[in-house]
């Protein structure tokens, strides 16, 4: 089959292994950050009732615990007052105590008494600290228990958006065109619906729910700040502008390296599905060295790109604790200089200094998940770039409804291309009667496989008109179309389960009875029944209790079991020894009989008996007719037999 050659991000190195094309380099920045989390935002909106008994429970949980310090500054005057008036001589007033003090020269300590509540002779009320004590516990408890159940409900809104986004990429998957696969690494695509969701739902537990918990700690803590010293509070407000300073310009150099991360990332399971996948290939053709040469590339970019996300991105947090730790030696300093004068309790600097602790601590909070947001929406990018990949043309709402067709197809005057500037079939005509069975020949190239991937409208024509008994296939549903039709493929397909699975998998009536029909038909019935488990024997990951022929038998015997209207066979019979062939082929003219048939073969021997060969050059049809007749007419048909087959013509 002729697909469009993708072109590769850069030049291919000399000498370059078998992903050298993909050793481009990765894109420098996110093309729209403030976009993809919009709609990330979005498409977590969609739990919004969730959310909001999260935003209630963050808020109360923030809020009760805020008045903690309050509470235990409280506790501290109480153990700070009794212990003074323990040291001072009962029965003398506060006033005279100060008076003392003054009068032996100690006004910084005049002072703190003086505006304190200590009562002189007077030592620890433990029942009034211990109802302190116990108040701020509960407080920390509820707030605790609060900030448990929302995170409950936040892992719930998380792996529903995920699981939404998940079935959305799957959707997606089913409507794209075959262009978008020739042209998307299979590592790429399966990245990016794997470990791009996964990271999407890492970001999100993590960032979400901290980011709001932060957000509103810092608004409460500023609230009771201001409430005990407006001037203090002053001086910590200047670790804000700084700390976003600081975290924005670092995180603007830091996102594009997440981008360049998660790029590499699927260029890196691209290579390795497509080394284990063909790793037989890479042994035979003494490629693995630069299968390992070019893993080692991929790995070292990944590693690269990787380190310098993780690495600027956590930069931010120790930039905004070491702000923090400034503003916190600020505090400390000017807070003892106001008990000394007596303008503040101990306790409420004690309870301050807490609260500027608290201020801090969400702010390098938000700014070390910075980078968690950051990898999260980079993935989210990706994800979209797929969801909002070009698809099929909708299927018309008026689509005529075809039960099972005669097999009468029609190509009239019909152009396709895979790029804009490279025609490949131009004007092409033809007329298959029902029951016919149309053998295309030519090499490779020639169009064979793309003129029956047109009929079954895997790809979209550019001009002219294909019927099916009549019916313009574009006035068919997709789905419609395609299910009267059975193929097999020159590539076999199949998945982990059982022979029977494999065997019923285009057939909702997979049936005993059938499924043997189907495989005694296709001459693979004696090779299951040897197994141990016979029809319920189970393929394995890479296939490898089958044959290659065993396996295209068992494709074949799919295509029995479908009971098609109309059969592609695409080099079917290539992957079977000579005996076998015979065999499939005395099958096949079974299963023919009645029925359109369309078989794309290089081995000409195999299309003798077809009623119509087509033989195609460069996206053309230069000959049609029968064998005999095209063998007559000593043209291209007669060169190609001539190829394969010279000895016995000479003969």
């Amino acid at each position: 089959m002729q697909r469009p050659a993708q072109a590769p991000t850069t030049a291919a190195r000399p000498g370059g292994g078998p992903m050298a094309g993909m050793m481009g380099a990765p894109p420098q920045k996110s093309k729209d950050f403030k976009g993809s989390l919009k709609r990330l935002l979005r498409e977590v909106g969609a739990e919004r009732k969730s959310l909001y008994a999260v935003f209630i429970l963050i808020t109360s949980a923030v809020t009760i615990g805020s008045f903690g310090p309050k509470i235990l500054g409280h506790a501290t005057n109480d153990i700070f007052t009794g212990f003074l008036g323990h040291k001072m001589p009962a029965g003398l007033t506060k006033d005279q105590v100060v008076a003392g003090l003054r009068a032996k020269g100690e006004n910084t300590l005049a002072d703190v008494v003086n505006k304190s509540g200590v009562i002189p002779g007077k030592g620890m009320d433990f029942t009034a600290i211990a109802h302190w004590i116990s108040l701020a516990i509960g407080l920390y408890i509820i707030s605790s228990f609060f900030l448990w159940l929302q995170q409950y409900l936040m892992a719930g809104v998380t792996q529903k958006t995920v699981f939404r986004l998940r079935r959305l990429a799957e959707e997606k998957i089913g409507r794209l065109p075959l262009s978008y696969f020739d042209g998307t690494s299979r590592g790429d695509l399966l990245s990016r619906v794997t470990n791009d969701v996964d990271n999407i739902s890492t970001s999100m537990q993590q960032g979400l729910s901290q980011i709001l918990n932060s957000v509103l700690t810092v608004v409460s803590v500023l609230i009771m700040m201001v409430w005990i010293s407006p001037l203090l509070a002053v001086v910590s407000l200047i670790a804000i502008p700084l700390s976003m300073f600081a975290s924005i310009r670092i995180a603007k150099a830091s996102q594009k390296q997440f981008i360049a991360q998660w790029d590499w990332t699927g260029k890196l399971n691209g290579h390795v599905e497509e080394m284990h996948t063909g790793a037989a290939l890479v042994k035979v053709f003494g490629r693995r060295r630069q299968a390992i040469t070019d893993f080692g590339d991929l790995n070292e970019n990944l590693n690269k790109s990787s380190f310098n996300a993780q690495f600027m991105s956590g930069i931010i947090m120790p930039t905004t604790t070491f702000i923090s730790n400034l503003i916190y030696v600020g505090i400390s300093v000017l807070g003892g200089y106001r008990v000394a004068t007596g303008s503040m309790s101990l306790g409420d600097v004690q309870a301050f200094i807490q609260y500027s602790r608290q201020f801090g601590m969400p702010l390098a909070q938000i700014a070390g998940l910075m980078n968690v947001v950051q990898s999260g929406v980079a993935s989210a990018e990706r994800l979209f770039e797929l969801l909002d990949a070009s698809e099929e043309s909708q299927d018309k709402t008026d689509a005529i409804v075809m039960e099972r067709a005669s097999g009468a197809i029609a190509f009239k005057d019909v152009s396709f291309r895979y790029k804009e500037d490279q025609p490949l079939i131009e004007h092409f005509n033809l007329d298959v009667k029902p029951g016919q069975t149309i053998a295309i020949v030519g090499p490779t190239g020639a169009g064979k496989t793309t003129l029956v991937n047109l009929i079954m409208r895997f790809y979209e024509i550019q001009g002219g008109s294909i019927t099916l008994d009549g019916v313009d296939t574009r006035n068919l549903t997709r789905d419609d179309l395609r299910k009267q039709f059975g193929m097999v493929l020159q590539e076999t397909w199949l998945f982990s389960g059982s022979m029977r699975e494999n065997i019923a998998f285009g057939t909702s009536d997979p049936t005993h009875d059938k499924v043997v029909a189907a495989a005694k038909a296709a001459n693979i019935d004696h090779f299951l029944r040897g197994l141990p488990d016979g029809y319920d024997s189970l393929l394995t990951d890479d296939n490898a209790t089958v044959s290659n022929g065993e396996r295209q038998l068992l494709t074949i015997a799919r295509a029995f079991m479908a009971d098609p209207a109309i059969l592609i066979l695409d080099e079917a019979t290539s992957s079977v020894d000579t005996r076998t062939e015979v065999l499939v082929q005395q099958a096949m003219a079974k299963l023919r009989s009645g029925r359109t048939s369309f078989v794309i073969a290089h081995r000409l021997s195999t299309i003798r008996d077809a009623d119509v060969i087509l033989v195609m050059d460069k996206g053309s049809l230069v000959e049609q007719g029968g064998h005999e007749e095209l063998m007559a007419n000593k043209g291209f048909y007669f060169d190609l037999y001539a190829s394969q087959f010279a000895s016995a013509l000479e003969g």
